[in-house]
């Protein structure tokens, strides 16, 4: 595919309804859709997106593990508040797992991971130079959640989208305030093809160096 219309950060559109809920709420907590403070009615939420009460509330127990939503007694549950203090932490925790994974998705992903991270590499060095902050934002989100999955361990992948969402959430927050990130969105195209090559070493070594430079970018700003 060309332009931006290669698939950004997918939906949960399968499953039952509650993981189907549980995946569009996330998205819009992380994008700040839903903003930071604001309280969440299940009755609401059910009639916006079509499901039950019950798979509402399955979905909001997911969240509040993902430290997404808060639930407080007699007050009800609200999206979480975005912490910049955090950034420190899900920084440590990313450049110690993201090289990890990069490693072990270099080492073990099948042929079909491989060529769909070479696909990607592809379509990221065609990226159109004037596409808008919050779509560069979807593409990383994209290619991290890609990294994890061919890491091929669910438990670290698990972990990593955790924090990668946290992280993502600060991005959003400080969007405004950061400068274009499009050069920096097309250099994981080298991130991607170390990896579907199986250049374990150089995978590690750039996913370091990512992470790095988005700590690095946002401590700039705030």
């Amino acid at each position: 595919m060309t332009g931006d219309r290669m698939g950004t950060m997918r939906l949960q559109t399968t499953g039952t309804l509650g993981q189907i809920a549980y995946g569009e709420l996330r998205e819009k907590l992380i994008t700040l859709e839903i903003p930071p403070g604001h309280p969440l009615n299940e009755v609401q939420l059910a009639a916006s997106l079509g499901v039950g009460r019950t798979a509402i509330r399955e979905a909001l127990t997911r969240l509040e593990c993902d430290h997404l939503v808060a639930s407080y007694p007699r007050k009800g549950t609200f999206a979480t508040m975005v912490d910049l203090a955090e950034l420190a932490e899900v920084s440590e925790v990313r450049m110690v797992l993201e090289p990890l994974a990069a490693g072990r998705a270099a080492r073990t992903a099948n042929p079909d991971l491989r060529n769909e991270l070479s696909q990607r590499a592809a379509f990221l060095e065609q990226l159109d130079p004037a596409l808008d902050q919050r779509s560069l934002m979807q593409h990383d989100m994209a290619v991290h959640r890609l990294i994890y999955r061919a890491a091929g361990s669910s438990r670290l992948e698990e972990i990593l989208v955790r924090y990668d969402n946290l992280a993502t959430r600060i991005w959003c927050f400080l969007l405004d305030k950061l400068p274009p990130v499009y050069e920096e969105i097309k250099e994981i195209a080298i991130l991607l093809r170390a990896i579907a090559s199986g250049d374990d070493e150089r995978a590690s070594s750039l996913a370091l160096e990512s992470i790095a430079a988005f700590d690095a970018t946002v401590r700039k700003v705030i």
